[in-house]
């Protein structure tokens, strides 16, 4: 299975998550930041995971542009998405990245494994969650099985 981890992070915490679903899934599994990633590495890819720190409910312009420029894929690729968020309950109002993303990437035609996944940081410049690194695992176990 060819893997495709492509994030956005901008104090290092949704990196970690990224870095450590790719070793996870392993194997053919590349993992870039969204201003690396070129259109051949997604066209070649089975799985797409994309992750972004939470901002205003949205993920990183970066990501957004990224994920709003998909088409598409060949038939039985699939799609997983993740974010990283503040844990305190008022950052519910406005929502979260990974949803959005997700909802983009079923408009653009991916196949999404479901659920998509929150992971915690203390505050917004971080540090995770104790914990949410081996949650990542996890659920990289889960998208590996889920699209094996």
């Amino acid at each position: 299975m060819r893997t495709l981890v492509v994030y956005d992070s901008m104090h290092g915490n949704t990196e970690k998550i990224a870095q450590a679903v790719g070793d996870v899934i392993g194997g053919d599994t590349t993992v870039v930041h969204v201003s690396k990633v070129t259109s051949e590495q997604v066209k070649a890819v089975n799985l797409l995971v994309v992750g972004s720190p939470t901002h205003g409910g949205r993920a990183t312009p970066p990501m957004q542009g990224f994920v709003k420029s998909l088409s598409a894929p060949a038939s039985g690729t699939r799609a997983a998405a993740f974010d990283t968020r503040m844990a305190s309950a008022w950052v519910k109002i406005f929502g979260f990245a990974a949803n959005r993303m997700a909802r983009e990437l079923r408009s653009n035609g991916w196949d999404v494994i479901e659920p998509v996944e929150g992971f915690r940081v203390k505050k917004s410049e971080g540090p995770l969650v104790d914990g949410e690194l081996q949650r990542a695992a996890s659920w990289a176990r889960a998208l590996s099985h889920d699209n094996a």
